[in-house]
């Protein structure tokens, strides 16, 4: 094979050596040459993000006739360590706050479900602890996590409380008295302090590890390989650190992306730049080497649950004859948050049908109001946005639901698929023929006023993620990107692969994102609302060309919505129906 002049210096490298990767740019690829060049009789640890990319990786290691590497998850390590050894037995879903307030005996102070607010905080606190290098509880200091200032305030008050319930639940778990969870086995290894016996350890998706494993990975003696994007950091929320900067090794690049061509580099770096109104930054290069022309594999991609459930309803909605659709990850992980509860639970508590939920921590509600209260002295983000669907769709949920899952194809179909439905976090990784952008990300106007308003605090890592989420929705394109106007840099032109969808108002945005749980949830603004933007029609009467016809057919085979194809041409929606009607547009593709 071809390698470029960056792939050829990092595998006649030698020593520990760090490997930044633009989107797209082949690391597994090189990572398996690098591997290739070493000894067949050097033993080689490859360290996959999850189980879906370890498996990948076997496939392609074995292809390549790599029997020399072995391929493991940073858990799957662990597990083999620790679980088998100690004769542990897992509880593979981690505890909900009701089984902590159950197992540690909770009791409140009189206020509303203060129980299950301090077992929210013991929850967090544990994995906050689990995914440092911190040897004690004590070591920590949990108030940095937080954010929300009724949060900080209830934290402060019973930090003591708090701290010593974090300690006794672990010792539980440490007994074996109570099941252990993934994040704790993970701990105990990291503790353990495991010398790995490789002559070379590839760790892949560096920028997305815990400082947990981290601390395992350099204390190994064999030559260490660290790759991944600064810019795809996208799990700090689960504690994951800027680890290719932790790493003091010599620096190599992978700048030509082989996903896309250079128009979507030139949008990706403008996105990246974005970072510089916070603060300095490194200059990034992408040279976008990919040119592909194909077109069958289409995918929605949010921010949000939130926000792609609404194109999901206005996609079902329109295309009435689109019989498959399919989503990243299992279809029932967007209507259900992590702590079991789900959208019909808060449903129910909104229509004071308290026999019908079935989540212990909702059923404690005498009503909406106090699950208000509950979110914001916990920061439960995604108890949030389940409570702004409900808020926004109410009764109707259950019907779109149902319509939604109706045309949903299992995992083995998902090749079948007329559009791919996915948030940013589930497509991590995957890579799509055509990708639109739903309008809930950060924007560049956004964040001009958040640097200028003395009143905001400023959380750079946050803020950067944000811009990072935005940076890996637009690389997972191979060929065409649609994207809202309010995303795009300013001043940047639309091209033949990059369709820029109008709006009125830029800054109106769904602004269901981290920024939002820094305000009382029934203060914001609905975010359906900021989304329905009233069209422009500056060109609602001009005369449709060849040009402008071949552009909307392609748009409607995209799977565009007449509502973004109306902004897109400045038209009504009323004059889209007509010309889509006008060419036939509904007999040729299948849509009535």
């Amino acid at each position: 094979m071809l390698l470029t002049t960056e792939q050829k210096a990092i595998i006649n490298s030698t020593g520990d050596i760090k490997i930044n990767a633009v989107a797209g740019s082949g690391k597994t690829t090189t990572v398996i040459e690098y591997a290739k060049t070493r000894s067949k009789n050097s033993k080689i640890l490859y360290l996959a993000f999850n189980k879906s990319v370890k498996l990948e990786a076997q496939k392609k290691f074995s292809e390549n006739g790599l029997n020399n590497v072995d391929i493991e998850t940073a858990h799957s390590l662990a597990f083999k360590h620790i679980v088998h050894k100690h004769k542990y037995k897992l509880n593979s879903n981690g505890y909900k706050t009701h089984e902590i307030v159950d197992i540690l005996r909770l009791k409140g102070n009189g206020e509303k479900h203060t129980e299950f607010i301090l077992a929210n905080h013991v929850n967090k606190f544990i994995a906050f602890f689990c995914n440092s290098k911190a040897k004690k509880v004590q070591d920590l200091n949990y108030l940095e996590t937080i954010n929300d200032s009724k949060a900080k305030a209830f934290v402060t008050s019973f930090y003591n409380y708090i701290e010593k319930q974090t300690r006794i639940f672990l010792a539980m778990m440490n007994s074996g008295e109570i099941e252990i969870t993934h994040d704790f086995y993970l701990k105990k290894f990291q503790l353990s302090k495991p010398q790995l016996h490789y002559d070379y350890i590839l760790f892949d998706e560096g920028q997305d590890a815990s400082a947990t494993m981290l601390d395992v990975f350099f204390n190994q003696n064999a030559t260490k390989v660290i790759v991944g994007d600064v810019h795809q950091q996208i799990y700090g929320w689960r504690h994951a650190v800027n680890s290719l900067d932790r790493a003091k090794f010599k620096t190599y690049q992978l700048t030509n992306s082989f996903r896309f061509n250079q128009d979507i580099a030139n949008l990706a770096e403008g996105v990246l730049d974005y970072k510089y109104i916070l603060s300095s930054i490194n200059p990034i290069n992408i040279n976008g080497k990919g040119s592909s022309n194909n077109k069958k594999v289409k995918a929605i991609l949010a921010r949000t649950n939130l926000g792609l459930l609404l194109k999901a309803i206005e996609y079902v909605s329109e295309k009435k004859n689109v019989d498959r659709i399919y989503f990243e990850g299992n279809i029932n992980s967007y209507t259900y948050a992590d702590d079991g509860a789900s959208l019909y639970d808060i449903l129910n508590l909104y229509n004071g049908k308290k026999k019908l939920i079935k989540d212990k921590l909702i059923n404690q509600m005498k009503n909406i109001d106090e699950l208000v209260e509950y979110i914001e002295k916990t920061e439960d983000i995604q108890m949030g946005l389940m409570l702004e669907i409900v808020m926004e769709y109410g009764n109707n949920i259950p019907g779109i639901l149902k319509k939604i899952k109706d045309k949903h194809v299992d995992n083995n179909e998902k090749d079948k698929a007329e559009m791919i439905f996915s948030t940013v976090h589930r497509c991590k990784g995957m890579e799509y023929d055509s990708v639109q952008i739903v309008n809930d990300f950060i924007t560049e106007e956004r964040l001009l006023k958040m640097k200028n308003d003395p009143n905001i605090e400023i959380d750079l890592a946050k803020l950067n993620e944000e811009i990072n989420l935005l940076y890996v929705a637009i690389t997972r394109t191979k060929n065409i990107l649609y994207i809202p106007e309010s995303l795009v840099p300013k001043d940047f032109s639309a091209t033949a692969q990059i369709h820029i969808l109008k709006s009125e108002n830029k800054d109106q945005t769904l602004k269901t994102n981290l920024f939002s749980s820094n305000k009382n949830i029934q203060d914001r603004e609905k975010s359906a609302s900021n989304y329905k933007l009233r069209p422009v029609h500056t060109d609602a009467y001009a005369k449709w060309t060849e040009e402008l016809d071949e552009e909307l057919t392609n748009m409607f085979c995209e799977g565009i919505n007449v509502k973004d194809m109306a902004r897109h041409f400045g038209r009504t929606k009323g004059a889209i129906y007509a010309r889509i009607k006008k060419l036939d547009l509904h007999e040729t593709y299948g849509w009535e």
